[in-house]
């Protein structure tokens, strides 16, 4: 992953707990990188072994990490660092959504190492849809919960997101049923 998702973790930590709770966090992690660069790729471990270093240090599963962090990504990082990018995705909620399987190919040309997920829209409802995430990586299903809702909030739009369908379980992906 690009080191502006490590940084947005070190963001939401010290934005939260404190820089002093972050250098904590960071030791315990085992993580020998002073400063990540946004721009550059690091090896998904890191992000992983971040995440799991908050939870123990704040006694939360890492599913309440993820989803915090999905939520801190959409509401601080995306809308700071790719404001125009968010802005194109769509007037409401459900047009952002719809967009969504396209949001990445624009995010590759600023990041042409990115290894994005893949997002396809399908049972397209008045007030909800089902939103299949399909990745590489494993245990990142509450990371895009957490964004879902914060897109939510994005859009003063209050959201429901449930998990229909599972890796975990099986499967060959994962689909959330979004409603509003």
């Amino acid at each position: 992953m690009y080191g502006i998702i490590n940084k947005s973790i070190e963001e939401l930590v010290i934005a939260n707990f404190g820089d002093d709770k972050w250098k904590i966090i960071k030791e315990k992690s085992g993580i020998d990188v002073d400063f990540f660069i946004s721009s550059e790729p690091y090896d998904d471990n890191i992000t992983y072994l971040l995440a799991s270093a908050v939870s123990r240090e704040m006694a939360i599963s890492i599913d309440a990490v993820f989803l915090a962090f999905g939520e801190w990504w959409v509401m601080k990082t995306s809308k700071e660092k790719y404001g125009s990018l968010m802005e194109a995705g769509g007037q409401n909620l459900k047009d952002f959504l719809l967009n969504l399987p396209v949001f990445h190919n624009r995010i590759m040309l600023v990041y042409p190492k990115l290894t994005p997920p893949e997002f396809k829209i399908s049972n397209i409802a008045e007030k909800s849809l089902f939103v299949h995430y399909f990745s590489k990586r494993q245990g990142l299903k509450e990371f895009v919960r957490g964004l879902l809702y914060g897109l939510g909030k994005i859009y003063n739009t209050p959201v429901t997101v449930e998990l229909i369908n599972s890796r975990e379980e099986g499967n060959s992906h994962e689909i959330f049923n979004v409603s509003w």
